[in-house]
Order: C-alpha cells, then sequence, then structure tokens
C-alpha cells in the first residue's frame, strides 16, 4: 500500500510539473523564436546592418535576462504564500514586483538611449555605433513593459494558470513578425524605418504583451480577489526588501551564466572565423532546446514554492527532483539527437554542398558531440537552480554558479582550448565541465538541504500583520 501511495503521488506531481511546464516552456520558445526572425529580418537590410543590430539585439536580450532574473524572486514568494493561502501577502509581493521593475528600467533605459557614449569603450566602430542607435533607442520604449510584464507572468504562473501567458506570447510574437515587416519596409503608407523599425515593432508587441496580461487579471473573478490594482502604488519597504534580496542573486547568476558564454565567444574569435562560425551554429541550436528546460524549471519554482507554503515539506522535496527529472529526460533525448543527427541540423543554418563550407561543418559536427554532453548537465543545473529558487534559497547558488561558470568553466576551457590548442573543441568542454560542476554541486545542496529549518509562511512580522489587516 505504502508503494502504491508513493507512485501515486509520483504521478500526481509529474502531472502537475507538466500541466505547469509545458505553457510556460511555449512561452520561452516563442520569445526565442522572436529574437531568431528579428535576426533573420535584419539579415534582409544587409550584412552591416545585421551586425550593428546583432549587437543591438545581444545588448538589449543581456540587461532584460538580467532585470528579469531580478524580478523573478516574486514566484516563489507569491507560490508559496498561495500555497499558504496568504491573498494579503500576494498583493503586497505583485505590487513592489512592478515598483521593482520600474526601478529597474530606469537605468537600462538610460544606458540603452545613451549607449553611443559608452560604446566605444568596448571597442566598437563609430559606423557599427552609428547604425545600431536607431535601433536600441527605438527598442528601449520596450524595456517597461517587458519588465512589468516579466511580474505579471510570475504573479498568475505562481497561481497554476500559466495558458494565459502562452497565448498573449505567441500573439505577441506573431504581431512582431508583421510588424517588423511593415515597419522595415514603409508598408501601409508608413515611412520606411530600416533598422529602428525592428526595434519600434518589439517595443509595440511588448506594450501588447502588457496590455493583454493587465486585462486578463482584472477580467477573471479569480485574480480580483487578490486586488493586485487597488493601491499599486503604495510602498511596502520590508516586502521590497525581501524581493531584493532573493532577486538580486538570481540577477547576479544570471549576468554570471551570460558572461561565460559572452567570454567564451570573444575566445573563440581568437581562433578565427571558421571557429567562430561553428560556435554560433552550436550555441543557437543549444539556445534554443534550453528554452523547454528553463520553462520546467520556472514551473519546478513555482511546484516547490507551493508545497512549501501548504508546510509539505517531503512534497517539495519531490517536487523539485520530479523538475529535474523531467529536464534531465529531455535534455538527454536532445542530446542524442546532437549526437546521432549533426549533419541535419547544421543543414538548418548552412549549405552542406558547398565546398567553402567544409571546414565550418567538419567543426560543427564536433562541437555538436560535446553539445550532447553540455544539454544533459545544461538542462540539470538549470532545473536544480529552479528547485532551490522555490525554497527561496538564492545567494549560495550565486555562489555556486560563481565557482562553477567562471573558477571552472572559463579556466578550463582557456587551457583546453588555447593553452592545450584544443581549439573550439576544448572551449566547448570547458562549458560542459562548468555546467557538470553546478549541476553536481545545485542538485546535492537541494536534496541534502534541511527543510525542517527552512521558514514557512510570511518571514516578517511586519509583513504578516498587514497582510492580516487587509485579508
Amino acid at each position: 500500500m505504502k508503494t502504491c501511495s508513493i507512485q501515486t503521488q509520483l504521478l500526481s506531481e509529474i502531472q502537475a510539473c507538466l500541466q505547469l511546464a509545458l505553457p510556460l516552456a511555449g512561452a520561452q520558445l516563442a520569445q526565442a523564436a522572436t529574437a531568431f526572425v528579428d535576426t533573420l529580418m535584419m539579415g534582409m537590410l544587409g550584412s552591416a546592418i545585421l551586425g550593428a543590430g546583432g549587437l543591438g539585439a545581444s545588448i538589449f536580450q543581456s540587461v532584460i535576462l538580467v532585470s528579469s532574473g531580478i524580478v523573478a524572486a516574486l514566484s516563489p514568494i507569491v507560490a508559496s504564500a498561495y500555497g499558504a493561502q496568504q491573498p494579503g501577502r500576494i498583493r503586497k509581493a505583485v505590487q513592489q514586483g512592478v515598483w521593482l521593475a520600474l526601478l529597474l528600467a530606469l537605468p537600462i533605459v538610460g544606458l540603452l538611449v545613451w549607449a553611443d557614449q559608452w560604446l566605444p569603450w568596448l571597442g566598437q566602430s563609430p559606423a557599427t555605433i552609428q547604425l545600431a542607435m536607431p535601433y536600441l533607442r527605438s527598442i528601449a520604449w520596450g524595456v517597461v513593459p517587458v519588465l512589468v510584464f516579466a511580474v505579471l507572468r510570475n504573479f498568475v504562473a505562481a497561481l497554476s494558470d500559466p495558458r494565459p501567458v502562452i497565448l498573449i506570447v505567441v500573439v505577441g510574437t506573431l504581431f512582431n513578425i508583421v510588424a517588423n515587416y511593415v515597419l522595415m519596409f514603409g508598408k501601409l503608407g508608413l515611412p520606411a524605418l530600416g533598422l529602428a523599425g525592428i526595434g519600434w515593432a518589439s517595443a509595440l508587441s511588448l506594450w501588447g504583451m502588457l496590455a493583454a496580461i493587465i486585462g486578463y487579471i482584472a477580467s477573471q473573478p479569480r485574480y480580483r480577489f487578490y486586488q493586485v490594482f487597488r493601491g499599486w502604488w503604495r510602498f511596502e519597504p520590508a516586502m521590497f526588501q525581501e524581493l531584493l534580496r532573493l532577486g538580486l542573486p538570481i540577477g547576479v547568476l544570471s549576468a554570471v551564466e551570460t558572461g561565460m558564454f559572452l567570454l567564451t565567444m570573444l575566445l573563440m574569435g581568437t581562433l578565427g572565423t571558421i571557429a567562430l562560425a561553428a560556435h554560433q551554429v552550436v550555441l543557437q541550436t543549444a539556445a534554443i532546446t534550453f528554452m523547454v528546460p528553463l520553462g520546467i524549471s520556472l514551473a519546478t519554482t513555482i511546484r516547490v514554492g507551493q508545497q512549501l507554503g501548504q508546510q509539505n515539506r517531503s512534497g517539495a522535496r519531490l517536487a523539485g527532483l520530479v523538475g529535474i527529472g523531467i529536464a534531465t529526460l529531455f535534455m538527454s533525448l536532445m542530446g542524442m539527437l546532437f549526437w546521432l543527427l549533426p549533419e541535419r541540423i547544421i543543414g538548418l543554418y548552412l549549405d552542406l554542398d558547398r565546398p567553402d563550407n567544409a571546414a565550418v561543418i567538419t567543426l560543427a559536427q564536433q562541437l555538436l558531440q560535446v553539445a550532447a554532453v553540455f544539454q544533459v548537465v545544461d538542462g540539470i543545473q538549470v532545473c536544480a537552480t529552479g528547485a532551490l529558487r522555490g525554497l527561496k534559497d538564492t545567494q549560495i547558488p550565486m555562489l555556486i554558479g560563481i565557482i562553477a561558470y567562471w573558477g571552472i568553466g572559463l579556466t578550463s576551457g582557456y587551457w583546453l582550448g588555447i593553452a592545450w590548442a584544443w581549439g573550439g573543441v576544448g572551449l566547448w568542454w570547458g562549458l560542459a565541465i562548468g555546467l557538470a560542476v553546478a549541476a553536481v554541486v545545485l542538485t546535492w545542496r537541494f536534496c541534502t538541504m534541511p527543510l525542517q529549518q527552512l521558514k514557512i509562511g510570511l518571514p516578517d512580522t511586519a509583513i504578516e500583520t498587514s497582510a492580516g489587516t487587509d485579508d
């Protein structure tokens, strides 16, 4: 009977995780498709525009990735409060999450609008900067909506309602593609804006997505109960401080991981254009498959947080292990595809019959074999991180990430790829080693963390008193 009960709990948790993870993974894939399509359409304007636009898009995506990581602290807070049936705490968390998003947006907008003042410090040519600035100044209008949308997306997902998120993101992506074409080339009687048109299209789609999720929350009786738009301008220092305490380490970890890939790309560039081209092919492919375990990670954070809020510590542990297991299974399948079908994957990017592509194809095949291992450990580490976030454990994972990604991953990649002359393959083994160390240590931490010592419910007396009076 006990075995049957364990199996029932396991199957129930797998089902609950997949119900959350599939829509969230779909939303992540749709967002990745937006960046991919934007890059393709930039190429329609010429190689110089593609280079400048790619630079601008990389800058925007990097700062949004880090800042979205900071506001992602909302997810475990709301999930645990939902599990503990604390609607007043949920309302305060969402409202302070909006405050945090707006305060983060201000410096980011300035960073983009005045990028021509600091890009020369990074060795960018005046011609490239001049081409990139119209894009950066137009897409800067999308910073506020993308961060506030991230807050509200985490809110509805943490309440186990992720389906509207994927619907809104997919519709927003389709609108972005159409708007790109219209504004780039001046269709429907509008002026041709070129690269700036892609930035304006993205900004418009982001504002539309924000309006859609606000409309959804305002129209649903379930969400009216939480009254997140009532008195949204109030500043609650205790809750804001908790968001920062959890969110800043997440943002730092995102920056560290992004920095590992950026520096690896720069090292790859020292090996020549063939190595850089092969690297881009494999990294783009890995980035797409990574969206699925990222969605599973977001779902794992929510499930662990909800179970912890219900004071179900064994359920929280099971939720984390199920999420890690599903991510491992998916990425193992992707790794097998990388290993068995390298030519078909490379053929999506390059003409396999062109003789001048032969060297890039050969190296890309070798990198895909390393990436087959890379896939598995990358899926494990991102889901283990998500499980720990559900326990509101973000500071130690940040330190683990710094050591694993920079101290071990970049260092081993440099020695294997540059010092020992393994080339691009050595650099990719460095990435795999760094992610493998993170995967093992983060999973070990989640499995051995004494959950009975964790605080359940409200961590701050002031918040508890205030929430009680509201409800």
